[in-house]
């Protein structure tokens, strides 16, 4: 019998404590402290992202997990709801991506994000033989295909993809060459509503579905003809699915007489197993990433979960533990408040006055609040940067130019604002910060200039703002700022906006538009992974922002108004409300860390 050495070249090492790199995969050591033999071995689960920003059912997809699309659908019941909006995912969230030509639902897709192709649908009463294709801006009517379809299976890509079956229970398949289509071989078994396509033009697969009972039938496509495979060990319909012939996953579906199913099960090219993994709430009739180049990475997207959801859920299968992104219940801040700000990070926060005259303030450790000096003068609706020992104070109602610095011990008044302004931006540090927007009454348009903080006193920028802004949100450093959202924006008074703007250190510039209007939304992060949320408008709401655009980010538990947040997009704080609460919650971004694992002899 071979030993360990013989088969890898090396002794089994023994460590005090384990290794987490994924370049450990495979390897076994003997863990001194536990008295244990352990290795790092694969695993396989879901997990939840960020939601879509229209929740619906009945659409359709493509893509890979870290770069989907995903179109059509219905947005309620029946087909007065039928869509043509579209939404990318990155990775992390979702961005507006171009609306189809033709609003629909029960369609079929395949492709890239910036290559996708939608295929027939129906509009309610009717089927459909619309072709649209998708270049990551825009999509445009290409060849029909030869016969109106929906609940049709469809794999491959923009240029080389293949349609099969259909409603009802039909046999008939087509190829698209990106310009044609052209008949093939038909299925040995009609079905309707199968899973959502996996695998190439050449090399393709069409699972479950109904014929009218649902089934739990495979068939194999290599070019011109579909041969059996291996049966599903659950059988079902409207499934989401992903990857290749030989490396295929499917994931939740319908079951009737059930209301649906959360199991898994991935093929080999042969046969289906089972997975341990399960989805987090049986869902089915949504986008998948479809054109994922194999089973160990699936993704989800929306459809029907007793009611249309905008759920997103993402499958690996890797040495790897990934926790999602997810904001969680922190601890209370002693004094109630609203109209309060902050600064610095999520294990060294500060939070300073309130509306109308609060003037205490706050130092959080990660765990604990405690009490700090209070202000000179307390008021609400200012700004405040900078960081836990060193942050800045300035502006608030009544227009006030007043501005206080904090060293970690006391806060002492500083140079004032040259403008008097309350509901204000505020970005950078204590010796280099800045200020721009705000509302001064009774001007109902708010303000549109800057002024720069040297550590002592501040000056006008040339810079100025597009649009007059207040209570909108700003983050990263005085030569690199991020504004969001704010109301005034083109129009006097309340009205939110989703405009974004950067600053260089001289002037504004215009940034990529947010996915929701918004207006007293918080935020952290430098000007290119900046993160914000929470305000008026969309309560509960986060976005991240990349230096481009914004796309969703997992959503508050308690919708928040000018209240106090700050951080960076992987860490982050929202505190307090309106009306005045005490309530605190902390953001943390996806974590992905090898664990290693006890072996035994069962």
């Amino acid at each position: 019998m071979s030993t360990y050495r013989e088969i890898h070249g090396k002794a089994v090492k023994s460590l005090g404590t384990d290794p987490s790199a994924e370049i450990d995969a495979g390897q076994i050591w003997y863990n001194t402290s536990s008295d244990t033999f352990k290795s790092i071995v694969n695993l396989e689960a879901w997990s939840s992202s960020a939601s879509m920003i229209t929740a619906r059912n009945s659409s359709s997809g493509g893509g890979t997990q870290t770069e989907a699309i995903v179109f059509g659908g219905l947005t309620g019941p029946g087909s007065p709801n039928k869509t043509a909006l579209t939404e990318e995912y990155n990775g992390s969230g979702f961005a507006a991506g171009g609306a189809l030509t033709t609003a629909r639902y029960d369609l079929g897709g395949t492709g890239l994000q910036t290559a996708a192709l939608a295929v027939g649908g129906t509009d309610g009463p009717s089927s459909l033989a619309i072709v649209e294709e998708y270049n990551g801006t825009a999509w445009s009517e290409e060849t029909n295909i030869p016969a109106v379809r929906k609940q049709q299976a469809v794999f491959g890509t923009q240029t080389a993809a293949v349609m099969a079956g259909g409603s009802p229970a039909l046999t008939t398949c087509f190829k698209y060459d990106g310009s044609s289509w052209t008949s093939t071989g038909a299925l040995s078994t009609g079905r309707d509503a199968a899973a959502k396509g996996s695998g190439t033009q050449t090399a393709g697969l069409c699972v479950g579905g109904q014929v009218p009972a649902v089934t739990n039938a495979t068939e194999e496509f290599d070019g011109s003809s579909w041969t059996t495979g291996g049966d599903l060990n659950t059988a079902r319909r409207y499934a989401y699915g992903g990857g290749i012939q030989t490396s295929s996953l499917i994931g939740g579906g319908s079951t009737p007489p059930g209301p649906g199913s959360a199991a898994t099960e991935k093929y080999d090219g042969t046969s289906w197993t089972t997975s341990s993994a399960t989805m987090g709430t049986a869902s089915y009739g949504g986008g998948s990433a479809s054109n994922s180049p194999n089973n160990t990475a699936g993704l989800a997207m929306g459809g029907w979960k007793g009611a249309n959801s905008g759920a997103t859920e993402e499958f690996n299968s890797s040495t790897n533990v990934i926790t999602a992104a997810a904001w969680a219940s922190g601890t209370a801040i002693n004094t109630p408040r609203t109209n309060l700000s902050g600064a610095g990070t999520t294990t060294a926060g500060l939070v300073f006055g309130g509306y109308p005259t609060n003037n205490e303030s706050e130092e959080y450790d990660g765990s604990t609040w405690t009490e700090g000096p209070n202000l000179n003068t307390g008021r609400g609706s200012a700004t405040g940067f900078g960081t836990q020992t060193a942050a800045v104070f300035c502006g608030g109602h009544n227009a006030q130019t007043t501005t206080e610095k904090y060293d970690g011990s006391s806060w002492t008044a500083s140079g004032a604002l040259n403008t008097g302004r309350r509901y204000l931006a505020g970005a950078g540090t204590q010796t280099a910060g800045l200020g721009f927007g705000g509302y001064n009454p009774p001007s109902p348009a708010g303000i549109n200039n800057t002024e720069e903080f040297g550590g002592s006193s501040w000056t006008n920028s040339p810079g100025t703002l597009s649009g007059t802004t207040w209570a909108c949100m700003g983050t990263g450093t005085q030569t690199a700022a991020l504004k969001a959202g704010g109301a005034g924006e083109g129009s006097p008074g309340p009205t939110a906006g989703t405009n974004s703007q950067e600053y260089d250190g001289s002037s504004w510039t215009a940034g990529g538009a947010m996915v929701s209007a918004n207006k007293s939304n918080q935020g952290g992060g430098p000007q290119t992974a900046a993160l914000t949320f929470g305000g008026n408008t969309t309560g509960t709401q986060t976005l991240g922002y990349d230096g481009t655009s914004w796309s969703t980010r997992p959503s508050l538990s308690t919708g928040r108004t000018y209240f106090a947040g700050f951080g960076t997009n992987t860490a982050a704080l929202a505190a307090a409300n309106n009306p005045a609460a005490t309530t605190v919650e902390e953001f943390t971004g996806e974590t992905s860390v090898a664990t290693a694992k006890t072996l035994t002899t069962s």
